[in-house]
């Protein structure tokens, strides 16, 4: 951990974030929460989560009744989606998002979601001072340090980051189900939700990595920045 912690600091130091990383815990439906972690205390969307813990530096664990986003559990696998969801109806009918049913459809249908009931919780805490092993770090910035980002994760290999995202769904499903399930980086511009409940600025994006991908991040920013390799 006290690696895992030391990643954080050194992101917030070198993107010169104003808050902190996030990193983002999934508990299996056959795994435990960790002993000493406490449990959200009323009910928040993932996205309200998400933003409130970069800012305050609380450490907590929510379950499938904490959270008041149906929509948001059901892509982090903590239950099903939400007939009017799952169908686009919700989209469609009542947020007038689509021109047809299936335009919506078609757009529910690609969002990335974990398999339905596969998680039991989700634990969220500061990426420098978390007690536990993340799956996925959330890290909410500006454009720029949304390009060092992009330009740090490709130091080692090169390549291109490829943004997938709809508007739909983003601190959820774009920020935490596709990066653990792609291993990939994933970007996102946000959604409705996301824009309308929480304090996430309208200047700020969102990027969420798989937390194996940390030390090559690191190293990247540590070069494009202009740090210099670190300590080994």
């Amino acid at each position: 951990m006290e690696e895992i912690n030391g990643y954080g600091k050194e992101i917030i130091k070198l993107l010169k974030l104003e808050t902190s990383p996030v990193a983002v815990g999934l508990v299996p439906k056959d795994g435990k929460i960790p002993e000493g972690i406490k449990r959200t205390e009323g009910g928040m969307k993932h996205c309200q989560m998400v933003d409130r813990v970069r800012s305050s530096g609380e450490e907590f664990y929510a379950l499938l009744d904490d959270q008041t986003c149906k929509g948001g559990a059901a892509a982090l696998g903590l239950g099903h989606m939400p007939p009017k969801l799952a169908s686009g109806d919700f989209y469609y009918e009542k947020l007038k998002h689509f021109r047809t049913l299936e335009a919506a459809q078609k757009t529910i249908e690609g969002i990335p979601m974990l398999e339905a009931e596969s998680m039991v919780g989700t634990i969220y805490a500061p990426l420098e001072s978390a007690s536990f092993v993340p799956d996925v770090v959330v890290i909410i910035c500006s454009p720029k340090q949304m390009m060092l980002l992009t330009q740090a994760i490709l130091y080692n290999e090169g390549g291109r980051v490829e943004a997938e995202f709809a508007g739909k769904q983003s601190i959820c499903s774009d920020a935490v189900a596709e990066p653990y399930l792609t291993g990939k980086m994933g970007i996102t511009v946000g959604c409705s939700g996301s824009r309308r409940y929480t304090n996430i600025e309208d200047s700020e994006l969102t990027v969420g990595l798989p937390a194996n991908l940390l030390k090559d991040l690191v190293e990247g920013l540590r070069a494009v920045v202009g740090e210099g390799p670190g300590p080994k």
